[in-house]
């Protein structure tokens, strides 16, 4: 008992004049008294050599030491906490300006269908959503695109699932299907949207992308009134100088149809490599709705009338930043990004 008591001084004394300045010294002393193969341990298996009627006054002086050791670790601990935050602190040059937080931004193709949604909605549209997961009814044979009609070629679509077939939505005209179902007329919509269809990806296709599709039906609608929702449009979103035309087209859900340009706004119409010489580019496409798609939705072809639209965001937006490569758009590059940080 004696020798245990001169021991527990020892040690003692030792511990006092301990210093730990780093972590890694703090370390050492934690290992060294309090670690599995520690001295408290070690100090604590000397239980065993004493005298039965001394193992009462023995426990409870070394569960001291170990509370004492235990004491001596976190002062040493809080010592080497605060001796760094008051280094970090003397450190600091308050007089320094601060490091600027960086500013997000909205996406190029968010900050054209916003702009294009608002063109839209002062001319008295509302914005109509639907999924992106959508049945054949609605994608194709509704639009009048029946099974096997040769229409369908001219997309490539995404199947999930075969009979019945499930695809990815391959232009957001089922949105319009979908709200021409409801019956409630007249029918004034905005479609934005992404859309999937299976192509290579190249400066100028993707597998997806963004479209903003139109829908205008009412009794007496007529080609003129799609020509000046249109024409407002263009001189909204690209300035009252641009040129328009429409061509003659072909699509399965409009008749007659036609597909609009404006000059190019790169080469002012003179001719470049984005417009192919030509000083026009087209942007999108459109027409009167064709009596079958309406009477698919239940609506009767011999009082109502309208007319329909849709354009690519990406070939907008390409347009509008003169930006010449699409895949730009989904790299989320940085240093592309960027630039609209100022954009509005």
């Amino acid at each position: 008992m004696e020798q245990l008591l001169q021991q527990i001084d020892i040690y003692k004394t030792e511990i006092n004049g301990t210093i730990a300045n780093t972590k890694d010294e703090l370390e050492a002393f934690r290992i060294k008294y309090l670690g599995t193969k520690g001295l408290v341990k070690t100090i604590m298996g000397e239980m065993k050599n004493v005298a039965a009627e001394n193992k009462k006054q023995a426990g409870q002086l070394l569960n001291e030491f170990k509370i004492f050791v235990e004491d001596k670790f976190d002062e040493l601990k809080n010592a080497s906490e605060n001796g760094a935050a008051s280094i970090k602190a003397q450190e600091l040059d308050l007089s320094l300006p601060g490091t600027a937080d960086n500013m997000g931004t909205r996406h190029p193709i968010s900050i054209i269908q916003n702009k294009i949604v608002s063109i839209f909605n002062r001319l008295g549209f509302s914005v109509a959503e639907g999924p992106e997961i959508e049945d054949d009814w609605h994608n194709f044979t509704a639009l009048n695109m029946p099974e096997n009609h040769t229409a369908r070629d001219m997309q490539d679509t995404f199947y999930i699932l075969k009979n019945p077939d499930w695809i990815l939505r391959t232009h957001t005209s089922s949105v319009q299907i979908r709200e021409m179902e409801k019956g409630k007329l007249p029918l004034r919509i905005i479609c934005p949207g992404r859309v999937f269809r299976n192509e290579t990806i190249s400066a100028r296709a993707h597998c997806f992308f963004n479209q903003v599709e139109g829908l205008y039906i009412a009794e007496n609608v007529s080609f003129a009134d799609l020509k000046q929702t249109l024409y407002f449009f263009v001189q909204e979103m690209f300035g009252a100088d641009v040129k328009v035309r429409f061509r003659p087209s072909y699509f399965p859900f409009t008749e007659p149809s036609a597909e609009m340009d404006i000059s190019c706004l790169i080469c002012g119409g003179k001719g470049c490599n984005v417009c192919k010489k030509t000083g026009w580019v087209e942007i999108l496409g459109c027409g009167m709705v064709h009596p079958k798609v309406l009477e698919n939705c239940g609506i009767d072809s011999n009082k109502y009338t309208g007319f329909a639209f849709g354009m690519g965001i990406e070939r907008i937006t390409m347009l509008s930043y003169q930006v010449k490569d699409l895949r730009l758009f989904s790299e989320n590059d940085i240093r592309f990004l960027n630039q609209f940080i100022a954009v509005t």
